[in-house]
């Protein structure tokens, strides 16, 4: 059993950056391919960020791609969400998944860990 534990969100105006941090409660966490996600209110949780076990390769969606970095330290059992240039369509809960297998997944559904979530809210 995994458990993941968020931090870092807030409420930020339109522009500002963010840093989210994901720890996971494992001393296997190098063994993990981790994902952030998030949800809007009325919306699908859709994938925001993934990354590979060693870090060597990351995907992101679209709708953030040159603005978000998604990143891992495997000594400190954490994944972190650097966000910048925020918009207010940014504004969702954010969580964090974890799977323990290989390679890089897209679907939330291939995820079995997830963390309770964290508020990011952008003001216009």
């Amino acid at each position: 059993q995994v458990q993941l534990v968020e931090s870092g969100g807030g409420l930020v105006q339109a522009g500002g950056s963010l840093s989210l941090s994901c720890a996971a409660s494992t001393r296997t966490f190098s063994t993990y391919v981790m994902g952030w996600f998030r949800q809007a209110p009325g919306k699908e949780r859709e994938l925001v960020a993934t990354i590979s076990r060693s870090g060597g390769r990351t995907y992101y969606a679209d709708s953030v791609k040159g603005r978000f970095t998604i990143s891992r330290d495997n000594a400190k059992n954490t994944v972190y969400l650097q966000m910048n240039s925020l918009k207010p369509e940014d504004t969702a809960v954010y969580y964090c998944a974890a799977e323990q297998r290989s390679g890089i997944y897209y679907q939330a559904s291939s995820y079995h860990y997830w963390g309770q979530g964290t508020q990011v809210t952008v003001s216009s």
